[in-house]
């Protein structure tokens, strides 16, 4: 069983939106609330995915600037066009 510690808060919304979220929630039979707050937690959801991805961008730029191992665009490219293709290949190794 889960519990919701409620938070409680005030948004201000233009009277345009809360008009296009009262009618979306009559046409799902939801209630206003429930639509504001799942697009909440989705909206969260996908930045904190693309937070992560930039922070593994990040993780990787400093990784090479300090070791100077990579890959070049031309061994990627081979090594995914075998993927597309089906075959079980081996990523190229890292070099300097």
């Amino acid at each position: 069983m889960s519990t919701t510690t409620l938070w409680p808060t005030t948004i201000k919304i233009d009277p345009t939106i809360k008009d296009r979220v009262k009618r979306l929630a009559e046409s799902r039979h939801r209630t206003p609330h429930r639509i504001m707050v799942d697009a909440i937690n989705e909206h969260v959801e996908r930045e904190e995915k693309r937070e992560a991805f930039r922070q593994d961008g990040i993780r990787a730029w400093n990784e090479y600037q300090s070791t100077g191992l990579h890959v070049t665009l031309e061994e990627a490219d081979a090594w995914l066009a075998k993927l597309e293709i089906g075959q079980d290949a081996e990523p190229p190794s890292c070099h300097v």
